[in-house]
């Protein structure tokens, strides 16, 4: 009888601990699903899916320019030959100063076509009076030497700008297409600065690193000039001005020296001004 209750006894604690157990278990429990983890069997989650930049469609295309690290609206104008403000209009742009690295804009006018690979000027003959001729006068240009090789009347006729001398100083530092993309030079601060030909400014403002107040000046569809430095800026945005017309005073902002930095761009791309200007 001893050993008959306490098998009982043992059978009822036994008992009551699986019904305490059951009850402490919730019925009817939901299974628990980890999404922070998946087995080596498993699926991964899905990675969200990155959204394009904008006109990613078009990159390497003719006419379009991919934006790097560092680039500005004005500078890939600069570098394009185009207007900022065109830029930031035949691209739809809310805000120029929201560009993206790897955004692809379009750098030409809308149904225009791309330009041909530039062929450099430079590479022509100096077109440059020999010792002999007489001083061309100031308001005379020198031409580049023209491609014969597929040379059209209308390039031509956008060919012919006729550059002066935007000051009168002496030249400080020559061409240098890796270090200096245009003359510097000399002079006091506050003499004029004119403008090399006929154009409308397409900047004026102090936006780009390096070149202090800043006038460029677009002459046609080939050809930007470029008055960085100056002490004082005397035109404003879409305003036209005449070859010889004073558009800024001499200063040395951005500057070591009061200097006038001049740059001619065929197509966006720096070229040597000496071989466009008349000799002095």
């Amino acid at each position: 009888m001893l050993v008959s209750r306490g098998l009982v006894h043992l059978g009822c604690v036994v008992l009551a601990g699986a019904l305490l157990a059951g009850c402490s278990t919730p019925i009817n429990r939901a299974p628990v699903e980890d999404r922070g983890t998946f087995s080596s069997g498993g699926v991964a989650p899905a990675a969200p899916e990155t959204k394009p930049l904008p006109g990613a469609e078009n990159a390497g295309k003719p006419g379009y320019y991919t934006v790097k690290p560092g680039d500005t609206l004005i500078r890939i104008g600069l570098e394009n030959g185009q207007s900022w403000k065109d830029i930031a209009r035949w691209n739809k742009l809310d805000n120029p100063d929201l560009i993206e690295v790897g955004q692809v804009l379009r750098v030409i006018a809308p149904g225009a076509a791309a330009p041909a690979p530039s062929v450099a000027a430079d590479s022509g003959v100096v077109t440059r009076p020999v010792a002999s001729s007489p001083v061309a006068p100031a308001a005379s240009a020198a031409k580049p030497a023209a491609s014969t090789a597929s040379a059209s009347p209308a390039a031509g006729a956008a060919e012919d700008v006729g550059f002066i001398w935007p000051a009168s100083g002496s030249v400080l530092a020559g061409f240098d297409e890796a270090r200096n993309k245009g003359l510097d030079i000399g002079g006091k601060a506050g003499e004029p600065v004119l403008a090399a030909a006929d154009g409308r400014v397409v900047y004026a403002g102090a936006g780009l690193r390096g070149y202090g107040n800043l006038v460029i000046l677009k002459h046609n569809n080939i050809y930007l000039t470029a008055y960085a430095h100056n002490q004082t800026l005397l035109v404003k945005e879409d305003q036209n001005v005449r070859r010889g017309q004073k558009i800024a005073e001499m200063g040395s902002t951005d500057a070591d020296r009061v200097k006038l930095h001049f740059e001619i761009r065929r197509q966006g791309k720096p070229v040597d001004p000496t071989r466009y200007l008349p000799a002095r």
